[in-house]
């Protein structure tokens, strides 16, 4: 992997600073993992029956971002990106995808994220969860966001070390 480009969270700041720097901390880690290698080695999945793979987390934080920034807090009626039916399980299976489409759809919908969270007035700006039939908070959705990229991150590593050994941060 290359140097740790990934930006330094504040350790002292206003609740929004810190939870944007956070949320961008985890981002770059993803990115990071994905570092130098090929669509191959990006789509090696991790043991059978898995499909998961490093692709295919790049792939899955696509739809995350998607849903809970663009479809929750936006409200926009827009179909996932790789499933008709709303299955966030099928953006782990990247056995066809490249790095190129991957990348292309995840830094989009970080884009639109990061544009959504800034025009928002303040965290308590609500959304509707229809999966959980539930209105949200900006401040909740990016918590969950943060909480999905550690959990994900987690599962990075340990990918990242049986595609080429390396380990850490």
């Amino acid at each position: 992997m290359a140097t740790d480009q990934r930006p330094t969270p504040p350790v002292t700041g206003d609740e929004r600073e810190m939870m944007r720097a956070f949320l961008d901390f985890h981002r770059a880690t993803l990115a990071m993992k994905c570092e130098g290698l090929s669509d191959e080695e990006l789509r090696r999945r991790s043991m059978p029956p898995s499909t998961l793979s490093l692709l295919g987390l790049v792939r899955h934080m696509a739809e995350v971002e998607r849903t809970w920034f663009r479809r929750v807090i936006n409200a926009e009626d827009i179909p996932l990106v790789w499933s008709d039916e709303g299955d966030f399980q099928v953006a782990y299976d990247a056995s066809g995808s490249t790095r190129s489409e991957a990348f292309a759809a995840w830094e989009a919908e970080v884009a639109h994220s990061r544009r959504i969270e800034a025009e928002a007035e303040s965290l308590d700006v609500i959304g509707h969860n229809a999966r959980w039939d539930q209105d949200v908070s900006l401040r909740l959705v990016m918590l969950h966001l943060m909480h999905e990229y550690a959990r994900h991150n987690g599962h990075a590593d340990f990918l990242r070390e049986g595609v080429d050994g390396t380990v850490g941060a």
